[in-house]
């Protein structure tokens, strides 16, 4: 596999453990917002191993869990490019059939 292709589709799998490493990020000015952008400020909370910004909104994709609940937990207030990620932030998750 090309190395420029590493974490391209991470961010698209639905195994359980994939979605409760992943972190919605809603509210995005993605016209002025990046994927390097979302990278930088995210990586301060763990391995991110994929990223994918959309139009309004992106998900980051971590290696664990506790990552992604700590980026939830740090960013949830912060404001990027005039606009407040407030209640837009949120660790996507898979309810196990019980």
């Amino acid at each position: 596999m090309d190395s420029t292709m590493i974490g391209f589709n991470v961010t698209n799998k639905n195994d359980p453990r994939s979605l409760n490493s992943r972190v919605f990020i809603g509210n995005l000015n993605t016209a002025v917002v990046t994927k390097a952008d979302i990278e930088a400020i995210f990586a301060k909370y763990g391995k991110i191993v994929g990223c994918s910004v959309h139009k309004g909104y992106a998900f980051v994709q971590y290696a664990s869990e506790r990552n992604a609940r700590a980026a939830v937990a740090g960013e949830n207030s912060r404001v990027i490019a005039g606009q407040s990620l407030g209640k837009k932030i949120y660790v996507c998750w898979h309810r196990f059939a019980s």
